[in-house]
């Protein structure tokens, strides 16, 4: 006579508890994993975001008002900026580099004039990439705010 085993010995009861087992414990590592990496991208008060873009807008217009265009030269770990339009600004310069996706990379700094009245910026590392470049007055009067797909050794105009 043929004893019937206990149903934990068994293969079939453990094969289906398995499979429900894999996908809750696979549904609490995705929990985690959104809440580790929160979206950056997304805003909490959309009411004052767009009153700030009004306020940019402004800042942009006075900008072409002045006529004020630089040049942007990137090369190796600097990037050299130098005025060629609009009146003569000497004052110092608020820049700042927003990754498109990654908030981590964004820095932003305060610049002055050297004596040939060009900007000057050390990195860290190389600049490359898709970048959104800001350029404002240390008075915040004007903005000039352009979008560019950053490579070595090249020079662009932001106007």
């Amino acid at each position: 006579m043929n004893k019937q085993q206990a149903w934990y010995k068994q293969f079939w009861p453990w094969f289906l508890i398995i499979l429900p087992l894999c996908a809750v414990l696979a549904s609490i590592n995705l929990l985690f994993l959104s809440i580790d990496n929160k979206d950056s991208l997304v805003s909490e008060d959309y009411y004052k975001d767009g009153k700030a873009i009004n306020m940019d807008l402004k800042k942009i217009k006075h900008a072409k008002q002045l006529g004020m265009q630089f040049e942007l030269l990137v090369d190796d770990n600097e990037i050299t900026i130098t005025q060629h339009g609009g009146d003569s600004y000497l004052a110092a310069l608020n820049v700042e580099f927003f990754h498109p996706t990654i908030e981590k990379r964004d820095f932003g700094q305060v610049v002055t004039a050297d004596g040939d009245k060009s900007y000057r910026i050390k990195l860290a590392t190389p600049l490359a990439g898709a970048w959104e470049v800001r350029l404002e007055g240390f008075d915040q009067s004007w903005r000039i705010q352009k979008r560019l797909e950053i490579k070595d050794d090249a020079q662009y105009w932001l106007n």
